[in-house]
């Protein structure tokens, strides 16, 4: 069939797909457009997909449960776990959207999900995965480590506190760097931090092997513990020695407890269900499947006096904010550390509204899922593992969830910036040496559309012209 996607530089907005997809009702009696549906083309299908996707969040927000399950019934015989990246993110946004209406009734949802068991193998697993399949953690390490080793140039005790204590990988590399320093390695002490017991044994066992292969004096420090209940004495930093921090992908589950604590001096009405009327009009760009929804052609929407109040009240310059992370922050800040390395998720996750949440998700998550599409087959049981048990449970936690519940808040790098500089620490620029070698390591990775730019001292990674991660580094300003 012929195309419906406009030529681009084309005003016509009669050509438009989603104008025609518009016209057509949503309601129940609409009948089946499936076997319509089979002819159109990959990129087709996605828009009509997404749009399927925001008019049933839509009525999720507004609290129209019927119109919203005849939409996720439509959605579903098109979205799919093994299909294209369109097909694969609806399938967990779908199923975040299920999940938020379930919410709705509480006895239900705490049925459903009563006998489901954490692993921790599985929690190993996806982060192993993780690892493999993506080159995020693997820059993240060689920028920390390499940032760390300059740092304690000359140190003879030196202290790491790793706040996501979930493998031995990073601190592996790091020992054989300490190991080759002209005046010998340095008395190691590294203290984990990991909300599971398992994973922090398996740790030290390969730490401490690891150390005696390269005769290293060492010491692991396991401290069991969620980060936002961490007891700093814990830690057990020591006059004398040199401190060093790792926060990989942690700091922003501490804005959960601000908004909750926001919530609860401030509530707002227990009905809202009508505080949320959007008119969205999505725009797909044919030539760049991850940038699914151009935020510049949104039209229509104010938010409404509530939504707008509790955005206001849970941003960082906010005096009604819980002061949480902010402690949290200036607890570090009072460790004195001569480096502490950020690495934080670069997406705009935090709003207190659905939908700029939904689409500002859809465009993150479809960039992570291409990133696998170019590097991982679709029948890799690896890519759906990840896909299900990771980046799955991160999308229905941040459309499904609120309040301290919602704890994947990723924010943007200006944000954290601010946040830091306000808790007393100075921006410190990544070494030119460690920026060279995750360049390096980036152009050897096999896969062109990863891209790395160094911002002001500090890195932001890309897919495309998608910002996906930032890593900076940090000193106690005195």
């Amino acid at each position: 069939m012929e195309s419906v996607f406009q030529e681009e530089g084309s005003s016509s907005v009669t050509s438009s797909p989603l104008q025609f997809f518009s016209m057509m009702s949503l309601s129940p009696g609409i009948g089946s457009p499936y076997p319509w549906l089979r002819e159109l083309k990959s990129e087709e299908r996605g828009l009509y997909l997404i749009h399927l996707l925001i008019g049933c969040a839509n009525q999720v927000a507004n609290g129209s449960l019927e119109n919203a399950n005849m939409l996720l019934e439509q959605i579903s015989q098109l979205a799919s776990p093994d299909g294209d990246t369109i097909q694969r993110v609806a399938a967990y946004f779908t199923q975040a959207l299920a999940d938020r209406i379930l919410k709705t009734w509480p006895g239900l949802h705490r049925a459903l999900n009563s006998t489901r068991i954490a692993m921790v193998s599985e929690e190993i697993l996806v982060q192993k995965l993780f690892f493999d399949l993506f080159p995020f953690l693997k820059m993240s390490y060689i920028l920390t480590n390499q940032a760390i080793v300059e740092a304690m140039e000359g140190e003879k005790m030196v202290h790491v506190i790793d706040l996501n204590a979930t493998g031995p990988a990073q601190w592996v590399a790091l020992f054989r760097v300490l190991s080759a320093r002209p005046e010998g390695p340095p008395h190691l002490r590294i203290t984990g931090v990991h909300h599971q017991k398992e994973v922090l044994d398996q740790m030290a066992h390969k730490l401490t092997e690891e150390a005696e292969k390269l005769d290293i004096p060492f010491q692991f420090n396991p401290v069991v513990s969620k980060i936002e209940n961490l007891d700093f004495d814990k830690l057990r930093v020591k006059t004398g020695e040199a401190l060093a921090i790792s926060s990989i992908l942690q700091l922003h589950s501490l804005l959960a407890l601000d908004d909750d604590a926001s919530r609860r001096r401030s509530p707002l009405p227990a009905n809202n269900s009508n505080a949320i009327q959007l008119q969205k009009i999505l725009q797909m760009n044919p030539n760049t499947r991850c940038d699914l929804v151009d935020k510049d052609m949104v039209h229509g929407y104010s938010p409404s006096p509530d939504s707008a109040s509790a955005s206001a009240s849970s941003s960082p310059g906010s005096s009604s904010a819980s002061m949480k992370s902010e402690s949290f922050l200036n607890a570090l800040w009072g460790l004195s550390p001569k480096i502490m390395v950020v690495t934080e998720q670069d997406f705009n996750h935090n709003s207190s509204n659905l939908m700029d949440r939904l689409l500002e998700s859809l465009n993150s998550y479809a960039a992570l899922f291409d990133c696998l599409e170019c590097t991982v087959s679709r029948a890799s049981l690896d890519r759906m593992k990840i896909e299900k048990m990771l980046m799955g449970e991160e999308i229905k936690n941040i459309v499904a969830c609120e309040g301290a519940e919602r704890r994947e808040r990723h924010e943007k790098i200006d944000k954290w910036i601010q946040r830091l500089d306000l808790s007393g620490f100075a921006n410190v620029p990544l070494s030119c040496q460690g920026v060279t070698q995750a360049m390096r390591f980036l152009e050897n990775y096999g896969c062109n559309g990863y891209r790395m730019r160094e911002e002001n001292g500090s890195v932001v990674i890309y897919w495309q012209d998608r910002t996906l991660f930032s890593v900076t580094a940090w000193r106690s300003r005195r």
